[in-house]
C-alpha cells in the first residue's frame, strides 16, 4: 500500500519505518529541511534499538522517501498519518494547532483533486480530535466520505521497544465510523498481526479514550507500587517479595510492578494530565489520577530526600556520581526523566555531580547544560565522589565490576533508584546501599 506520514518526530519515524519493512511505499514529510537531509542520508536523529538499520535497507530498497512537500505525499499516498506534535498549552490543554494546520492544507488539496484519502490520528491527541480534523477538512470543501474520512489509530510504542511493538502489536485500535476506511486500515495492519493480536474497530471517541486510558491505568500501577514500596520501607518488608507474591495472581500479572523513583517519558506524565483535565472539562473529578501524579512527583524526590537525611541534611560540598540521565533504558528521552529531578534536587543542596548516561548525554546538556559533569564512562564518574545514584536501568548498570567500583570512590555509598542489585550481596561486599521498599542491612564489618 501507499502510505504517507506528516511528521518525523519519533511516532512518525517509528512508524514510516516500520511500514516500509512490510513492504509498502512510504513518504515521510516534515518541514524541517536539515532533519529531511539527514534522513535521506540516512543519519538518525533518535536513538531507538534497530531502526537505524530498518531505516537504511528500506531507503536502499527505495520504499521509504522522505520529503518536504505535503502535496507529493498526497498524490502518492491512500492513506496518510498526521504524526504531530501536541505539546501542552499554558493552561495544560493539548495544542492542536499543528494537527490542524496540516488539516486545513490537506483539506485545500482535496477540494482541488477530488481523490479519496485516508487521514489518521496517530499521535496521541485529546478526545473529539477527529471530529475537529473532519470539520476543518469539511470547511475547505473536502466532502465527508466522498473525498475522505478520518480515523483515530493511537499509537502503544514503548520506547526503547518501538520496533517491536510496531511490528508484532498487541492490538490495533482504528476509531472511525466508516466501513470503507475500516476495511482498508484493516487490509494495512493484518500483515502486522498473522499471530492472531486483534485489529479492535471501535468509534473514533472510545479509540482517543483508549490511549489514555492505557497509559493511565500503567502509570497508577507504577505509582501504587511505589506507595506500596514506601509503605515496605516503614514496617521492614521486602517490595521486592511483595511484587513477586502479587504479581503471581493471573488477575494483576507481572508488568509495571517495580518500585523506584517515579515515571518520566514523553507519554505517562503529559497522558494522565490530558485525561485529567478531559474529565475536569466534563465536570468530573478523576481522584485516582490525581493521587497518581501525587505520589509521582513526591517519589521522584524520594533519593534526595534520602540522601538528605542519610548525611543530616547538609550536602553542601559533597560530590556525587549520577548514573543514567534518561527516563528509562534503552532511549536518549529525557522528558519528565525523574533522573533530571533527582540532578536538580541535589543541585539545590549544593552538591557537584559527575553523571554518565550511555545515549542521554546529548539530550541532558541541551537541558542541564553545564551545571554537571558529564563522565566518559560509568566508571569515570565515580573517581573520589562522595556515593553513587543509580537513576536509570541501564543494563550495563547491572553487573558492574563492584571492587572497581569501592576502588574509585571515596566511600562506597550508594542510593539505588531502580534496586538493581541484591541488597544482602551488597551489604557482604561491604557498600553502605540504600534501595527502595527493601530492608536496608549494615555493610560487612560494621554494625
Amino acid at each position: 500500500m501507499k502510505i504517507g506520514i506528516v511528521g518525523t518526530g519519533y511516532v512518525g519515524l517509528v512508524s514510516g519505518v516500520c511500514f516500509a519493512e512490510m513492504g509498502n511505499d512510504v513518504w515521510c514529510v516534515d518541514v524541517d529541511k536539515v532533519k529531511v537531509a539527514g534522513l535521506r542520508r540516512g543519519e538518525m536523529p533518535i536513538y531507538e534499538p534497530d531502526l537505524d538499520s530498518l531505516l537504511h535497507r528500506n531507503l536502499r530498497e527505495k520504499r521509504l522517501t522522505f520529503t518536504t512537500s505535503l502535496n507529493e505525499a498526497l498524490e502518492n499516498a491512500e492513506i496518510v498519518f498526521l504524526a504531530l506534535p501536541t505539546p501542552p498549552n499554558a493552561d495544560g490543554d493539548a495544542d492542536l494547532s499543528y494537527v490542524l494546520q496540516v488539516a486545513h492544507a490537506i483539506g485545500i488539496w482535496l477540494r482541488d483533486n477530488a481523490r479519496y484519502r485516508i487521514i489518521v490520528n496517530k499521535s496521541t491527541v485529546p478526545v473529539g480530535t477527529a471530529a475537529k480534523v473532519r470539520e476543518v477538512l469539511a470547511e475547505q470543501g473536502a466532502r465527508y466520505e466522498e473525498d475522505f474520512d478520518v480515523v483515530s489509530n493511537p499509537e502503544f510504542l514503548r520506547e526503547g521497544a518501538a520496533v517491536d511493538d510496531f511490528m508484532k502489536p498487541e492490538r490495533v485500535i482504528l476509531g472511525t465510523s466508516s466501513d470503507r476506511a475500516g476495511n482498508i486500515m484493516r487490509r494495512l495492519y493484518e500483515p502486522f498481526v498473522r499471530q492472531g493480536n486483534p485489529i479492535i474497530i471501535m468509534d473514533e471517541r472510545s479509540a482517543e479514550v483508549t490511549k489514555y486510558a492505557a497509559n493511565a491505568f500503567l502509570a497508577s500501577r507504577i505509582s501504587f507500587m511505589n506507595e506500596v514500596a514506601n509503605l515496605c520501607d516503614r514496617v521492614g518488608a521486602d517490595v521486592d517479595k511483595v511484587r513477586i507474591g502479587i504479581g503471581s495472581d493471573s488477575r494483576i500479572g507481572r508488568h509495571f510492578l517495580y518500585a523506584g523513583i517515579g515515571f518520566g517519558g514523553s507519554c505517562f506524565p503529559k497522558d494522565v494530565r490530558a485525561l485529567l483535565r478531559t474529565a475536569r472539562s466534563n465536570d468530573y473529578v478523576f481522584k485516582t489520577l490525581q493521587a497518581v501524579l501525587e505520589v509521582n512527583e513526591s517519589q521522584r524526590m524520594l533519593l534526595v530526600d534520602r540522601v538528605r537525611a542519610y548525611l543530616g541534611g547538609d550536602l553542601r560540598g559533597k560530590h556525587a556520581a549520577v548514573w543514567g540521565l534518561a527516563f528509562k533504558a534503552n532511549t536518549d528521552d529525557v522528558r519528565e526523566s525523574p533522573a533530571h529531578v533527582v540532578v536538580r534536587g541535589l543541585l539545590a543542596e549544593g552538591v557537584r555531580i559527575t553523571a554518565f548516561d550511555p545515549e542521554a548525554m546529548e539530550t541532558s546538556k541541551t537541558i542541564l547544560g553545564d551545571s554537571v559533569t558529564y563522565a566518559k564512562s560509568a566508571y569515570a564518574a565515580l573517581e573520589g565522589v562522595d556515593m553513587l545514584l543509580i537513576c536509570t536501568e541501564w543494563p550495563e548498570f547491572r553487573r558492574p565490576d563492584f571492587e572497581r567500583i569501592k576502588g574509585l570512590m571515596g566511600q562506597p555509598l550508594i542510593f539505588d533508584g531502580r534496586n538493581l542489585y541484591n541488597a544482602r550481596r551488597m551489604a557482604e561486599r561491604g557498600f553502605d546501599y540504600h534501595s527502595i521498599g527493601r530492608p536496608r542491612l549494615p555493610p560487612a564489618g560494621r554494625a
